[in-house]
């Protein structure tokens, strides 16, 4: 199983300034949405409540939810108490690829563990602030496929979408 991250992340590593996105991106948000469309998704418990209601749980989606609290619930999701957890259910039901879709410290861990064989960047030319910061990766990534979008009248800031491989 490909174990994958996706993330929208400023050039200063800003990904979410009080539970929202600094940015409105509508063509990343379709990227995230075709490239998660169909596969389980994991998110921490904080990034899924930054999700709006209406939108919970993401359709077309098994969606995962690690936390830590014991009576936490997220109708329409499946809730668990640790990564490992979560990842074994995407496991048993032999999925070909899981996504991290955030937040800080759900990818912080699974980075940490050497966890992610893939990672969907989009990279924000922009400088927010922000309360959430992507970690370091660290070496040995490859980038293999890539496409840049510039700023419009839809996009507020330029963004490259970025496919890198362990």
């Amino acid at each position: 199983m490909i174990i994958s991250a996706i993330a929208a992340v400023a050039e200063n590593g800003v990904i979410g300034n009080k539970g929202e996105l600094p940015w409105s991106l509508p063509d990343d948000m379709k990227f995230f949405q075709r490239t998660t469309l169909n596969h389980h998704v994991i998110s921490g418990r904080k990034n899924y409540e930054s999700i709006p209601e209406r939108f919970r749980p993401l359709r077309d989606r098994v969606n995962i939810v690690v936390t830590r609290g014991d009576d936490y619930e997220a109708p329409g999701a499946i809730v668990c108490h640790s990564l490992e957890d979560a990842l074994e259910i995407a496991r048993k039901a032999e999925v070909k690829e899981v996504f991290l879709i955030g937040g800080g410290q759900l990818y912080a861990e699974a980075f940490k563990k050497k966890l992610v064989d893939r990672l969907y960047l989009t990279t924000v030319h922009a400088k927010p602030e922000g309360d959430v910061q992507f970690p370091k990766i660290g070496k040995g990534w490859k980038e293999v496929w890539t496409e840049k979008h510039k700023a419009d009248d839809r996009h507020k800031y330029a963004f490259t979408l970025a496919v890198l491989q362990k």
